[in-house]
């Protein structure tokens, strides 16, 4: 089995935001073509959107546990619980890590402010993203 806290880095340290680095990881194994994930995850990157609310590593593994655990049919609440737990679950391990889920605080750049969030990415301040972006996909691959 490939080893998804490398690949999710992979992807991201080629040019791919966060939330498409952890999210891309796991789309094959769970049905979904590299090339949809990523399309799908683009919105997510920068703390969605690049308004540095919700990391995008944190956004994508929310999708992943969608992607496998989520619900299709009005009736399957079940699936929905489950979903909504395993996201809970999530969010603590990486807040316990972390201290926050918050994009912007995370790397310490107003990622709202778009000339803030190049400059950063031009200075090398947002490597310390393949760190959340790893650990996203370690807590994933622990629960599911």
């Amino acid at each position: 089995m490939e080893d998804k806290k490398e690949k999710a880095v992979e992807i991201f340290r080629s040019g791919f935001n966060c939330s498409q680095g952890v999210f891309t990881a796991f789309a094959s194994e769970n049905g979904l073509d590299e090339e949809t994930a990523l399309m799908l995850s683009t919105p997510f990157g920068g703390g969605v959107g690049g308004c540095g609310e919700t990391c995008g590593a944190v956004s994508g593994a929310y999708m992943v546990i969608g992607l496998k655990h989520g619900r299709c049919s009005l009736e399957d609440t079940e699936a929905k619980e489950k979903v909504y737990a395993l996201m809970a679950e999530f969010r603590k391990k990486f807040t316990d890590r972390f201290g926050t889920l918050r994009c912007s605080e995370l790397v310490g750049v107003n990622m709202a402010d778009h000339e803030e969030r190049s400059k950063a990415r031009e200075e090398g301040k947002l490597e310390r993203c393949k760190e959340f972006v790893g650990y996203a996909a370690v807590i994933l691959e622990d629960m599911i």
